[in-house]
């Protein structure tokens, strides 16, 4: 696995470590060459296959990324299998429908790495009308209402672009499997003192319909599994440092 070179950003001493990027895929045949191409140099995609029938897999191996196999549907579920297949220290998350551009998790990581955050998150600023709907953008605004109340954590987005360590992440013991998974892990972070900081990301209009929030039931559906991650009660021993979130 190549390192990533990069200077701190705090001085001129350069800081080697090595990245991978999980990009959970269910029919994203179309998206796939864009997506990978903007892999930033150095880092190693993994993308975790969740039952596609397009050729999604063949594409990714074709393209040079590492393929994992999760039969058992559910974002959730493909994000972990990815997780578990990382052998970086650091690892980031993107959709891999071309929404986002995963060079931009190039700052993320150097954040990471550096010590001046446990988890940055991207917050999605949208480029046309159409690239976010009024009902996912609606749902979005009252979960992350929602996560405050929970959390105190002032988020403005609870979106899939994010970087963490992935030790710390594993020990955060992450158990849904479903679309709550991205919340639970903000939700256990806080509660666990973490750092957790949001950087802007142009979002863009995805390729194909999305699975989660391109209907009004896949949103909900979303939302359901959400609110029961919100339902958990904190562990005592994830109480015992002050919360921080700044742009």
């Amino acid at each position: 696995m190549k390192a990533v070179t990069d200077s701190h950003p705090k001085g001129n001493a350069a800081t080697t470590y090595a990245v991978n990027v999980v990009l959970p895929c269910l029919d994203e045949a179309r998206a796939l060459p864009w997506v990978l191409e903007r892999i930033p140099p150095g880092w190693r995609a993994i993308v975790v296959d969740n039952g596609s029938t397009d050729g999604s897999p063949d594409i990714a191996r074709d393209l040079g990324a590492t393929v994992v196999d999760e039969p058992r549907r559910g974002f959730g579920a493909a994000c972990h299998a990815g997780l578990l297949a990382a052998d970086a220290d650091i690892v980031c998350f993107c959709d891999c429908d071309a929404s986002l551009d995963p060079g931009l998790l190039v700052p993320f990581a150097a954040q990471v790495a550096a010590g001046e955050a446990d988890l940055v998150l991207g917050r999605r600023r949208p480029q046309s009308y159409g690239a976010w709907p009024p009902h996912a953008r609606a749902g979005n605004v009252a979960l992350a209402r929602m996560l405050r109340r929970r959390t105190g954590l002032r988020l403005r987005d609870l979106g899939p672009m994010r970087a963490a360590r992935r030790e710390a992440l594993l020990a955060l013991d992450l158990s849904d499997r479903r679309s709550g998974y991205p919340l639970q892990m903000v939700v256990r972070a806080a509660d666990a003192g973490w750092r957790v900081r949001e950087r802007d990301v142009p979002y863009l209009p995805r390729t194909g319909r999305s699975k989660v929030t391109g209907t009004w039931r896949g949103t909900w559906n979303a939302v359901r599994d959400m609110r029961e991650v919100l339902r958990e009660e904190p562990a005592a021993a994830r109480l015992s440092a002050p919360l921080e979130v700044n742009r």
